[in-house]
């Protein structure tokens, strides 16, 4: 639905109130806790991780495809005190020069771009060796049961959601593009159902030397691992 009048009119709003609650500013505060030096976040949104980094965050590089997003931020960039630079654009073809960021962040973004492992070794090229790529994202579940829903549901939440996927396996794309995760955690958030609600949160470091690059034979690399549709 990009361009449409529910992705421009309709979703930043339903966004906002669904992603604002209490139990999600808590891992959120989990996730960000540790964040420091120059730092980008690949879709802002309504900025709602804003209260969660350090103090020591005084500057973010912010994307996010949709510029109504980044209107609805506006209150909170203004009470934060960080310095906002944003970007109107998608995450698969970023402008910043290679090595930029100590950390980049992405948290339930994921799901929604449509070429993922594209953002991902965008990701990868911008971190600087060493530098931290931090997420908490939703996808695909470990419980079978669940997992036969989410694929059952996509092709709807796809329409409502503006783009996201249900059964996206967030671990195994992060390391497909040349990131070694090193800290895990898998959960379901509370009172959310299932099929939804199963969250990836983590910390993948770029290695010194990355063995992935934006090739086409890149793209064939995660088209023959994963059989799940991630279109």
């Amino acid at each position: 639905m990009s361009g449409s009048f529910y992705s421009k009119f309709v979703f930043p709003y339903l966004c906002e109130l669904t992603m604002s609650g209490k139990s999600l500013s808590g891992f959120r505060q989990d996730a960000l806790q540790e964040i420091n030096g120059e730092v980008l976040e690949i879709g802002f949104g309504t900025g709602l991780n804003l209260p969660h980094f350090p103090e020591t965050v005084q500057k973010i590089d912010a994307v996010d495809v949709n510029p109504r997003m980044h209107r609805l931020a506006r209150k909170r960039i203004d009470k934060s005190g960080i310095a906002v630079t944003n970007y109107v654009l998608s995450g698969e073809h970023l402008p910043m020069d290679d090595a930029s960021y100590d950390y980049v962040v992405c948290t339930f973004t994921l799901c929604s771009i449509p070429d993922v492992s594209q953002a991902l070794l965008e990701i990868n090229r911008v971190l600087k060796p060493r530098g931290n790529f931090v997420f908490l994202e939703h996808g695909l579940s470990d419980v079978t049961k669940v997992q036969a829903w989410q694929h059952r549901l996509n092709p709807l939440q796809k329409k409502i959601g503006d783009g996201c996927h249900l059964n996206r396996k967030i671990d195994d794309l992060v390391l497909g593009a040349s990131f070694e995760i090193t800290s895990l955690k898998r959960f379901h958030l509370p009172s959310v159902p299932k099929f939804i609600g199963h969250c990836y949160q983590g910390i993948a470091a770029k290695p010194l030397s990355s063995g992935l690059s934006t090739s086409q034979d890149t793209k064939e690399f995660f088209t023959k691992r994963w059989k799940f549709d991630l279109n």
